[in-house]
């Protein structure tokens, strides 16, 4: 059998300022290759993540999810320090959403979303962890000739992530490489830790490399010909193939098999189309779909009183078209799964009525609706108007309800600050 390869690290041009690669033109190359799976690893972010993922899953190719993320020192004066972090599972995938959320919220070093590692212990289920190679804490220790401290951290790691630590390595021509190797193979038979390969890679092909230095300029503010600019990357950083990364570690096989391991190992699957709304306070244990109806029918039995005469002897014939449209909507809605919505959008716009703060007819496809017609959420009666539902919400055509709804300037900072202190500011 031919000896394979995956790419665990790959900075797209998500990663903003140190990587060029496109998500489609990744993915038709890995599966040109026969590569069966690929990590995309921005620095600090998962901008990338869905685009890859559909992607991925389109060509047949096992998208892994994965990140750069900064680590904050242990000792003062010194520089964060890279780690990749590469999730296993849904458990990991979240866990990797939660650190990055916190790093951004809570860990800003001088512009940096870092991680406290005490953060990190915390949520380390779920999670591959690569040393980043000579730029990782471990691997600045080792060339600056502390092996105790460079064992002290690895060990620190290896607890950390229960056995899924892994040195990384790297041989893209850049100064202190082979070093590095040496001391990093030294240390792993040393520990029991395992090494993976991977190239670092910031561009898809090697003539790429001074489309990107542009890029790495523009972030650093520098010029190309600055002789004081600091060369952090090489031309060597492209998606090498499985031959030639297979060569260039013909020396440390297991390095090739652990990145194709580490590949296998991860398979996390993300819930796409699927809508996560705010849960609306229902009276009692009433299903949701029930309530709706409930609240839909008190509120055409308003309407019809204000717009007909329901004494009159043609009441019943005439209400009948409203019955029907009625049921017909509350099933297309409650069989899509939106009666929350609904639900939400009546609450808030009776709260501003409420309190005198202006709110109009509606607009869009919004007035199609009886439902939002019998809730209040719009003032226009589409059967009177000849309006299709289906323009609004049509199960052919999945997609969120979409009411276009307009508020006084003045006012509606207070609309939205009501949502906000009822469902709870994570879910606005």
């Amino acid at each position: 059998m031919n000896p394979t390869f995956v790419h665990l690290r790959v900075h797209s041009e998500y990663s903003l300022v140190d990587g060029v690669v496109r998500v489609k033109p990744l993915v038709a190359a890995t599966a040109a290759g026969s590569m069966p799976a690929v990590a995309i690893s921005d620095t600090a972010n998962l901008f990338a993540l869905i685009k890859f993922y559909n992607a991925a899953m389109d060509k047949g190719i096992k998208p892994i999810v994965a990140s750069d993320v900064w680590i904050a020192p242990d000792r003062e004066n010194e520089d964060p320090t890279p780690l990749v972090l590469i999730a296993r599972n849904e458990t990991g995938y979240r866990h990797l959403s939660e650190l990055l959320s916190r790093a951004y919220l809570e860990g800003q070093v001088l512009g940096r979303a870092t991680l406290k590692k005490s953060w990190i212990t915390e949520k380390a289920e779920g999670l591959i962890a690569l040393s980043a190679g000579r730029e990782g804490d471990v691997g600045k220790a080792l060339l600056a000739g502390n092996q105790e401290h460079a064992t002290a951290l690895t060990q620190h790691w290896l607890q950390t992530f229960a056995g899924n630590f892994y040195l990384e390595l790297h041989r893209t021509g850049r100064a202190g490489e082979e070093d590095y190797i040496f001391h990093a193979v030294e240390l792993a038979l040393k520990l029991d830790c395992a090494v993976v390969a991977t190239n670092d890679v910031r561009f898809l092909e090697q003539d790429e490399f001074e489309a990107h230095e542009v890029r790495v300029c523009i972030a650093d503010g520098r010029t190309l010909d600055d002789p004081r600019r600091e060369r952090r990357y090489s031309e060597q950083q492209y998606l090498k193939s499985v031959a030639e990364m297979t060569a260039l570690f013909h020396d440390l096989p297991e390095a090739i098999e652990n990145s194709v391991e580490i590949a296998r190992r991860c398979n996390v699957h993300i819930d796409l189309g699927k809508y996560y709304l705010p849960e609306y306070p229902i009276p009692g244990d009433q299903p949701i779909e029930d309530y709706l109806a409930d609240v839909s029918r008190k509120g055409l039995e308003d309407r019809l009183a204000i717009n007909f005469d329901t004494t009159g002897p043609d009441f019943a014939e005439r209400r009948k078209a409203y019955d029907e449209r009625l049921a017909f909507e509350l099933n297309v809605i409650n069989g899509m799964g939106f009666p929350g919505y609904f639900l939400i959008v009546m609450e808030f716009i009776q709260w501003a009525k409420d309190k005198d703060i202006p709110v109009g007819p509606g607009r869009g496809s919004g007035p199609a609706s009886l439902v939002a017609y019998a809730l209040k959420i719009t003032d226009i009666d589409p059967l009177k108007y000849d309006l299709l539902f289906e323009r609004f919400l049509n199960p052919e055509r999945v997609s969120l309800p979409d009411f276009d709804i307009d508020f006084c300037m003045d006012g509606r900072d207070l609309v939205i600050q009501q949502v906000t202190e009822l469902y709870g500011r994570v879910a606005v």
